[in-house]
């Protein structure tokens, strides 16, 4: 028998889940549009699956307790995320389940729209909102479930917090992206940093500005989630590799404020000279937590 020319398709295999829509799979060039498979779509349907098998266990927590599951993909792109968590979770399920895909760009969310429908995925809607909008609109449940944000850049994945924040989420699963903001910040206030505090020396080097300001705004976000009440889990996200930014955050909501956290991430700030994004890792009123003991 002749060897195999390395990355020449080769037959269908057992790694496409029974059910699973091939159209969605050739959309997605996970499959050949005969329906092939090679080796790099086979590792790429890997992490496909990789991603899912943390969210999957969110998803049946929730719908243990209701069937009308629904979740938010917030800087929704493309909308891969969506219909593979529809495709493998939300297809077929009983009562009104829903896939929410949000995006700023219009012709993306058109995109989706066509192909939902030819494929027949019913419980997913795409909205052309900002964060605002998506916050205020009546076209969104007033609270809901999960809220996803995968490779949302920048300061898209702290828009994606907002909105979660303000529909109390009970999930909230992110993997940040190219974050520039806080090294901005950074770089622009380095010169009297260094000259005050010992710590600037983390950042001085321009390389280190960028890794670190990567590594801080995560540690402020999770500091944030904390502080509105969450549990919050960072893991690595292995094996996607479209992106280096491989940093998954869960963040589980718990109820109760944590005053403690949100004290660490305000003197945190101010100790790094950046109180100027306060605003936007933004906390819990004073009292908060005491209001949220009392009996409603």
């Amino acid at each position: 028998m002749p060897a195999k020319i390395p990355g020449t398709p080769v037959q269908l295999m057992p790694e496409i889940r029974p059910g699973q829509s091939v159209e969605l799979l050739k959309e997605l060039h996970i499959l050949t549009r005969d329906g092939r498979i090679n080796q790099d779509s086979r590792r790429k349907l890997k992490q496909v699956y990789h991603l899912y098998q943390f969210i999957e266990p969110l998803l049946q927590d929730v719908r243990g307790e209701h069937p009308d599951l629904s979740l938010v993909d917030h800087g929704a792109g493309k909308s891969y995320l969506g219909f593979i968590l529809y495709d493998l979770f939300f297809k077929g399920l009983d009562g009104n389940p829903h896939i929410y895909g949000i995006e700023t760009r219009p012709e993306l969310v058109a995109r989706s729209e066509e192909l939902a429908a030819r494929l027949g995925f019913a419980g997913m809607s795409f909205l052309n909102l900002s964060v605002a909008e998506s916050i205020a609109s009546d076209r969104l449940p007033a609270r809901v479930d999960v809220v996803t944000a995968l490779h949302a850049c920048n300061t898209a994945t702290d828009d994606a917090i907002r909105f979660a924040l303000a529909k109390q989420a009970r999930y909230i699963v992110l993997v940040p992206c190219c974050q520039a903001e806080v090294a901005a910040v950074l770089r622009k206030n380095k010169g009297a940093a260094v000259k005050r505090e010992v710590l600037a020396e983390i950042w001085r080097h321009p390389i280190h500005t960028r890794e670190f300001g990567s590594h801080l705004t995560n540690v402020l976000r999770c500091l944030q989630l904390e502080a509105h009440g969450y549990q919050v889990n960072v893991t690595e996200l292995v094996g996607w590799e479209h992106s280096m930014k491989n940093e998954l955050i869960i963040a589980t909501r718990k109820g109760k404020p944590m005053p403690r956290q949100a004290e660490r991430l305000n003197e945190l700030l101010e100790t790094l000279g950046l109180d100027e994004l306060k605003a936007r890792f933004f906390t819990p009123p004073r009292g908060a937590a005491r209001d949220a003991d009392r009996p409603t």
